[in-house]
């Protein structure tokens, strides 16, 4: 048994989008990164998923208007929240939109559709790291608005799983804490 995949998998890290500059993965490097990144388990091959990429002036333009969206869902924003929303998308050269699309008329569950593009921007992770590069998985209230969703140009079967920040390292990212094996893992007796 070879430990080398093994090894890669203890060595995962996510780098905060902050750390992240240029360069990003040239187009050729970026279309294999996804279409390595999309072979994932996909029962009754729905293939419920898409990737929106976000790069240059449009990923910077997008930014600017969850900014605005945030400060005027919540106008009484700390200065310093209001500077992170506006700075959000000014860091990583290159953001990836990881959505799901459900197939509500399949007989395969939707929970198992969300972990087949859950599945798509993990290996995103993956790879990126795989090829040199950082990234980081975000979500928070953007990926749960349905007005971002419009604003991506999808439809009500589909919504935001991950908004995959990727670049050039800035810095090491630092291991964190890890769960305990004996608390995650049992074995389960009759």
């Amino acid at each position: 048994m070879t430990l080398t995949a093994l090894a890669f998998l203890d060595a995962r890290r996510s780098v905060p989008s902050r750390q992240l500059g240029e360069p990003a993965p040239d187009d050729a490097t970026l279309r294999r990164l996804l279409e390595a990144a999309i072979r994932v388990p996909d029962h009754g091959k729905l293939e419920p998923f898409r990737i929106r990429i976000l790069r240059g002036e449009a990923k910077l333009a997008f930014g600017r208007k969850l900014a605005t969206r945030a400060v005027e869902a919540n106008p009484d924003m700390s200065d310093s929240k209001r500077e992170k929303e506006q700075r959000r998308y000014e860091h990583a050269p290159l953001v990836l939109v990881v959505s799901a699309r459900i197939d509500e008329d399949s007989k395969v569950p939707e929970l198992e559709q969300n972990l087949a593009a859950g599945c798509v921007a993990y290996n995103i992770l993956l790879g990126a790291q795989s090829l040199g590069y950082g990234a980081q998985w975000l979500t928070g209230w953007a990926a749960y608005d349905r007005d971002v969703a419009k604003l991506l140009g999808m439809k009500k079967n589909e919504h935001v799983v991950g908004f995959i920040h990727v670049g050039t390292p800035a810095m090491e990212a630092p291991e964190r804490d890890r769960p305990a094996f004996d608390d995650i893992v049992s074995t389960w007796e009759p």
